[in-house]
């Protein structure tokens, strides 16, 4: 695993637990983390998508792998670092999903690699946003 923080200066949407809050935030750590991402060279490809396991974020193409890619936004650190939501179970969850995007999505592409990242994204009440970067997490 690789990790790489950068933090940069942006509107953030506001946080809190609330339900709408809380989707509207997630919204917009994924929207922020497919720009930062595409700012690093990824090629988003699929946003959302749903396989029988449950959903990937994003899906990307980087340096010649697919990526699904795993958004974990946080307005503060109350409730731990966003990364460490990532449990085992879940990994493998998306490794799962990944794969089974890779299969649904053209003949050429089951031979290519493919691998998991994560994305935290820290959306502060007081500005700025921080992006932490895991690549190939493995369970």
């Amino acid at each position: 695993m690789t990790g790489t923080a950068e933090k940069v200066g942006a509107d953030s949407p506001g946080g809190g637990r609330g339900s709408r809050a809380h989707t509207a935030l997630g919204r917009f750590g994924e929207d922020a983390a497919a720009r930062w991402l595409a700012d690093r060279g990824y090629v988003i490809a699929d946003r959302n998508w749903r396989g029988e396991a449950g959903e990937l974020d994003l899906v990307a193409h980087h340096a010649g792998w697919w990526v699904g890619v795993e958004v974990k936004t946080r307005s503060g650190l109350a409730f731990g670092d966003p990364l460490e939501s990532i449990d085992r179970r879940k990994l493998l969850r998306l490794h799962r999903l990944t794969a089974a995007w890779v299969r649904a999505h053209g003949e050429g592409r089951r031979a290519e690699r493919w691998r998991v990242d994560a994305v935290a994204v820290l959306v502060p009440r007081t500005g700025g946003i921080r992006f932490d970067l895991l690549q190939d997490v493995r369970p």
